[in-house]
């Protein structure tokens, strides 16, 4: 008999929107570092995209903001 794995619908998927609005790409929302501090954005081969209008003193406040939802999305590049 096949299982299948069973994924909780209340845990969302977060995708950058200025990745796909504006590169048309799919890419995972994370924590990343510029020389300004930790930033919640996305990446891919063609380098980091901010998503976040935040910058944050440490990658554990950053995280903590991803995960929590506590951060605003930028609008524009």
């Amino acid at each position: 008999m096949n299982q299948a794995t069973t994924v909780s619908s209340t845990a969302p998927t977060l995708h950058g929107h200025l990745a796909k609005e504006w590169c048309g790409k799919l890419l995972p929302l994370q924590v990343l570092q510029s020389q300004r501090g930790y930033f919640v954005g996305t990446a891919d081969e063609e380098g980091p995209s901010r998503e976040s209008n935040e910058y944050f003193r440490t990658d554990e406040l950053a995280r903590q903001a991803l995960q929590d939802g506590n951060w605003t999305q930028k609008q524009e590049p």
